[in-house]
């Protein structure tokens, strides 16, 4: 072969892809296969880490380091996988207490509490820019997943995740400005 894989996919060749993924995936899958409880866990997330490394190949540096940094996207994958296990599990031992407060907050004289809070938070989210506006809704009203609003967005699976921050964290600050204004 006179190309690289890496070359080869820059420059639009489908089966170099193809070549990429038999080559270095089983060495991925190993890796996870190690660390993960389950192999179905270890499948999906080797799927992610060649679907951002794809995604992604044109910030890679050296060639040579290429299998490096397929495992460093699979560590960060690991580690995002464990940290949604830990707050899943997290808020299924909180259930018993969610369904008390559920159960709570359907009764009449909290209705005027949460329709104030809805409106604080409609007021919030319109004052914030258009894009951020149009993300955050997207997102948490609509269920949209992040790889389809990467699409939607024209942009990278990380660039997508890094406008959601930005959303997240304007909405929040914007959201305590008007708690303290009402103190």
């Amino acid at each position: 072969m006179s190309l690289s894989y890496v070359k080869r996919i820059l420059q639009g060749d489908s089966k170099a892809v193809v070549e990429f993924y038999k080559f270095y995936s089983p060495k991925i899958l190993a890796y996870f296969t190690k660390k993960l409880p389950q192999f179905e866990d270890a499948e999906d997330l080797t799927n992610d880490v060649f679907l951002e490394a794809i995604d992604s190949l044109s910030l890679l540096r050296k060639e040579e380091n290429t299998l490096a940094w397929l495992y460093r996207i699979a560590h960060n994958k690991m580690v995002d996988f464990y940290r949604k296990r830990k707050i899943k599990s997290i808020l299924l031992s909180q259930v018993p207490f969610l369904q008390i407060v559920a159960s709570e907050i359907n009764q009449p004289e909290f209705q005027f509490e949460k329709d104030k809070i809805r409106d604080k938070i409609e007021f919030v989210l319109h004052s914030l820019s258009l894009r951020y506006q149009k993300i955050l809704t997207l997102h948490y009203d609509k269920k949209i997943p992040v790889k389809t609003l990467a699409r939607i967005f024209n942009l990278s699976f990380k660039a997508t995740e890094s406008l959601l921050f930005r959303a997240r964290q304007s909405f929040k600050l914007a959201y305590a400005s008007t708690e303290l204004a009402e103190v």
